[in-house]
C-alpha cells in the first residue's frame, strides 16, 4: 500500500470508529441507554481520540432481537429519545470533530413494520407479499436454517398472534433468515429498493456522515430457493455458495446506494457488515463505485497464532490494495464475545457464541494481555479500524448472566444450546461508587453488570497513566501524529512466533513488533515508544515476551 499525503484520503480511509451499542452505552434515563446518554459522553469520546462513532440501531422496535428488528426506519424508538435528541446528538458529534455513522438494516424488517402488517392483512397473492419472501406449501420451501438457529421460515398461522386472527388459516411461508419477527424483504421489488432510497436521504438530509450496513451480503437470495443445509454463518469461497448469501445482485444495490451518496458533501461512507471469506472476495463489495469499508471478519477469526495472522494481514493489505480501498481493522463488536476474553480461551478465533458460567472460563489476566497486544498490532495497520464499547476499559465478556435475564433470540432458538450475545452487550460501568456502575441515574441496568467491573468503571481509570483507557488513548494519539492509518507497511521476515513491520509515512518510519510466545530480541537501532506489557533488558537489547506488542522509532 503507497503512502500519500493524508489530505488526499477522505476521513474514513484511516479513521478509527468507536462502536455505541445504544441500549447499553449511558442512560439519562432508566435502565436502557439513551441518545443524550451519547452525547452526555461525547467529551469522553473526544479524550480517547476517536474520530468518528457508529451507532447501532436506535429506531422504532419491539427490541426482540435488540433493535435489529425495525417497525420505522425514519424514526427514534421512545425508549432512546426522540428525532430532536438524534439531532442535538449528530450536531454535538460534528462540534467535536466526530463523524456519526448510524446502522442501517435492510436485509429485514421487524414484523410490527406496516408493510409486514399489511402483507398479512391482504393475504396470499397480494401485492403486499411480493415485498417479502411468501411462498405456498404443506412443508418449508427449503430446508434453509436460521442463522439464530432453529429453521429459516415461519408459517402465517403458526405465529403466536395468528389465533384469532384474519390470517389463523394462513398456510403461507414467510422467510426470516433471523427470527421469524424478522421477515425477510424481497429487494427483487422495485418498491423495496425505492424505500431504501428514501431512507438514506432522510438521514443525510439530517447529516449523518455514513452508514454501516447490517447483512449487507444478505439482500438478494437465488430466485429458485434452491436447498442448502451448509453453515450459513459465514460465506467461505472454497465451499459452495449459500443461495441466501453473497449473490451477484448485492453489488447493483450497492452502486446505486453510492451514487445517492454522492449528492452528498463531506464524503459521505457505506460500510459493509459482510461475513464473506476469503478477503479476496469480500473486497468485491468495496469497489470503486460501491462500498467504502468493509469489516475484515477474517482478521478477528484468525487464531492468536503468529504464522496465520501474519498471513491474514499480509492477504488482507494485499486484496484490499488490488482494489484502492483500505483494509478495515476490528476484534470486538456486538456479536461476538468481547477479545479481552475470547483471547483467554485455550483455543481463540472466533469463539464461542457466547458464554455460560458451566464452560471454559477465560483466564482474565491473560485475556487482557494478549487483547492490548492485538489492539497495539491492529492500530499499526494501514486503513481504518474500529473499537466496541468499553473494550478501551478492558472490560471482559460477562460470563455469568443467569438465563432468567436473557434476551438474546440465539439463546431461545437453539434452546439455551448457545448463550448467545448478551454477554457481551451488558451496560458499560462509567462511575465505580454509584448504583449501576453510573450507567443511569435511576441506578438501573436492563442487564446485571459483573461485580469485577467495578474496578474496571471509567471513573477508576481516565487520568491514571497505567490505566487501559491510558494505553488506548496514548496509542490513538500516537497513530494520528503518526499518520500510521495511511502508511506504507511492509511485513518483516521474523521468526515464526512474531509478526514484524514497518510503516513508513510522511511523518518518518516506525517499527512495529508483537510477540506471540517465547522471547523476540528488538533490533538494534530502533526505541521503543509504546508497549503492551513490560518488556525487559539483556545485553543492552530490548527484549519482548510473549503477548507483547511495540511500537519503535529510529534512534
Amino acid at each position: 500500500m503507497q503512502a500519500q499525503s493524508p489530505n488526499s484520503y477522505p476521513w474514513w480511509h484511516s479513521a478509527v470508529i468507536y462502536q455505541i451499542y445504544p441500549r447499553s452505552f449511558a442512560s439519562t434515563d432508566g435502565a436502557i441507554g439513551t441518545i443524550a446518554g451519547i452525547t452526555s459522553k461525547l467529551d469522553y469520546l473526544r479524550t480517547l481520540g476517536v474520530d468518528a462513532i457508529w451507532i447501532s440501531p436506535f429506531y422504532p422496535s419491539p427490541q426482540h432481537d435488540a433493535g435489529y428488528d425495525v417497525a420505522d426506519y425514519t424514526d427514534i424508538d421512545p425508549r432512546f429519545g426522540t428525532l430532536a435528541d438524534a439531532d442535538a446528538m449528530i450536531a454535538a458529534a460534528h462540534e467535536r470533530d466526530i463523524k456519526v455513522i448510524i446502522d442501517l438494516v435492510p436485509n429485514h424488517t421487524s414484523d410490527e413494520h406496516r408493510w409486514f402488517r399489511e402483507a398479512l392483512a391482504a393475504g396470499p397473492g397480494s401485492r403486499a407479499r411480493e415485498r417479502y419472501w411468501f411462498r405456498d406449501g404443506t412443508q418449508p420451501p427449503t430446508d434453509w436454517r436460521s442463522v439464530f438457529g432453529g429453521p429459516a421460515w415461519t408459517r402465517v398461522c403458526d405465529r403466536p398472534d395468528a389465533a384469532g386472527s384474519p390470517w389463523e388459516n394462513d398456510q403461507q411461508w414467510y422467510l426470516n433468515l433471523f427470527d421469524s419477527t424478522q421477515p425477510d424483504l424481497n429487494w427483487n421489488n422495485p418498491q423495496v429498493r425505492d424505500y431504501f432510497d428514501s431512507i438514506l436521504r432522510f438521514w443525510l438530509d439530517r447529516g449523518v456522515d455514513g452508514f454501516r450496513v447490517d447483512v449487507a451480503h444478505g439482500l438478494v437470495k437465488d430466485p429458485a430457493l434452491p436447498n442448502f443445509s451448509g453453515d450459513v454463518s459465514m460465506v467461505h469461497g472454497g465451499t459452495e455458495r449459500p443461495p441466501m448469501f453473497d449473490q451477484e445482485g448485492v453489488h447493483e444495490i450497492f452502486r446505486r446506494w453510492n451514487a445517492v451518496l454522492s449528492e452528498y458533501p463531506g464524503d459521505r461512507v457505506l460500510v459493509a457488515e459482510a461475513w464473506v471469506d476469503p478477503p479476496s472476495r469480500l473486497t468485491r463489495y468495496v469497489r470503486p463505485d460501491e462500498m467504502h469499508q468493509a469489516f475484515n471478519f477474517t482478521f478477528l477469526a484468525t487464531p492468536w497464532n503468529a504464522i496465520q495472522i501474519r498471513e491474514t494481514v499480509k492477504e488482507s493489505l494485499d486484496v484490499f490494495g488490488q482494489v484502492g480501498r483500505p483494509a478495515t481493522w476490528v476484534l470486538s463488536n456486538h456479536d461476538v464475545v468481547r477479545h479481552a476474553s475470547r483471547l483467554g480461551l485455550s483455543v481463540t478465533g472466533k469463539g464461542p457464541n457466547g458464554i455460560f458460567a458451566s464452560d471454559e472460563q477465560p483466564d482474565a489476566q491473560l485475556g487482557l494481555r494478549r487483547a492490548k497486544a492485538a489492539t497495539q498490532l491492529m492500530l499499526a495497520l494501514p486503513g481504518s479500524a474500529y473499537i466496541y464499547q468499553g473494550e478501551e476499559l478492558g472490560l471482559p465478556e460477562h460470563t455469568s448472566l443467569p438465563d432468567e435475564v436473557r434476551e438474546d433470540p440465539t439463546f431461545f432458538r437453539t434452546r439455551g444450546e448457545q448463550a448467545g450475545r448478551d454477554g457481551c452487550r451488558v451496560p458499560l460501568p462509567w462511575s465505580a461508587d454509584e448504583p449501576a456502575y453510573g450507567f443511569s441515574p435511576s441506578g438501573e441496568s436492563w442487564l446485571p453488570q459483573p461485580p469485577v467491573w467495578r474496578e474496571l468503571a471509567a471513573d477508576q481509570q481516565v487520568g491514571r497513566p497505567d490505566s487501559t483507557f491510558a494505553f488506548y488513548q496514548d496509542l490513538l494519539l500516537r497513530r494520528k501524529a503518526w499518520n500510521l492509518g495511511e502508511g506504507d507497511f511492509e511485513l518483516l521476515d521474523s521468526p515464526d512466533h512474531v509478526v514484524a513491520g514497518i510503516s513508513r509515512t510522511d511523518t518518518g518510519e516506525y517499527l512495529l513488533a508483537t510477540c506471540f510466545d517465547g522471547t523476540w530480541e528488538l533490533p538494534s537501532g530502533w526505541s521503543v515508544v509504546a508497549h503492551s506489557a513490560e518488556l525487559s533488558k539483556e545485553n543492552n537489547a530490548t527484549v519482548l515476551g510473549p503477548d507483547t506488542s511495540v511500537w519503535a522509532t529510529r534512534m
